[in-house]
This record gives C-alpha cells, sequence and structure tokens, in this order.
C-alpha cells in the first residue's frame, strides 16, 4: 500500500504517524469497497486490523492492536457510507480508482478527494 496523504513530504520524507493513519483509512477502505462489489460481502474489523497490521510489518512500522481496530472500523463506516450513497456501477469504479491510487504512481482527483474525506474521519475520532 503506497497511498500519499497531505502529511507526507513531497520531497521524500517518511510520512508522519498521522499520516500512516490516514493512509491505512484510505486502504482498508478501498480493500472493503473492492471486496464488497467483487463477493457481495464486507470484511469484517479483525480482517480489516489483520490488513493493517500485514502492511505496517511490510514497511517496518507498527501500530498497537487497538489503534488498529479503531482505524479498521473507521475505514468499515467509509467503505458502507460510499457503498450506500453511490449506484453499483459508481461504487465499482470508486473502488477500482481507490485501488489504483495504492499506487503511488497514479494520480486521481477521486483518490485524492477520499483521501481528504479519510483526514476529516481521523481527525474526528478521538483518541487516535
Amino acid at each position: 500500500m503506497a497511498v500519499r496523504s497531505n502529511e507526507s513530504d513531497p520531497f521524500g520524507a517518511p510520512p508522519t504517524e498521522r499520516g500512516i493513519r490516514i493512509a491505512l483509512i484510505f486502504a482498508l477502505t478501498a480493500e472493503r469497497l473492492s471486496a464488497f462489489y467483487e463477493h457481495g460481502q464486507w470484511l469484517n474489523e479483525g480482517q480489516g486490523a489483520t490488513l493493517a497490521a500485514d502492511w505496517l510489518r511490510r514497511t517496518k512500522r507498527s501500530l498497537p492492536m487497538t489503534a488498529r481496530k479503531q482505524l479498521s472500523a473507521l475505514s468499515d463506516d467509509m467503505a458502507r457510507q460510499i457503498a450506500g450513497s453511490l449506484s453499483r456501477e459508481a461504487g465499482l469504479f470508486t473502488a477500482h480508482e481507490m485501488m489504483e491510487a495504492l499506487d503511488p504512481n497514479y494520480q486521481s482527483e477521486l483518490a485524492q478527494a477520499m483521501m481528504l474525506e479519510c483526514e476529516r474521519l481521523l481527525d474526528g475520532s478521538e483518541g487516535l
């Protein structure tokens, strides 16, 4: 998962912990939407926390289980809100754009808007 957020330096400095949390919400939301539209099932909070842990491990970072579960829950709320407010076709497009945006070379206005929403969600949550 190579999502960029406003919390990373454009000159290649590593993202802040806050930026990592925003990126995790984004990536987990993308994964949840993708699973929903491809398989008709939602990932549960534990599955989301495990996906987060896997990515953090690959990037040599870590977050406590409670933080991973909270980020997983935020991504679940966001994914369900997106799916509930869009037609199937628009939802599929959104999921695709978000999954593509996990590649840092892919530019998408939609994904940038979703990243801002992830930032807003994080800012609105307590204790994260």
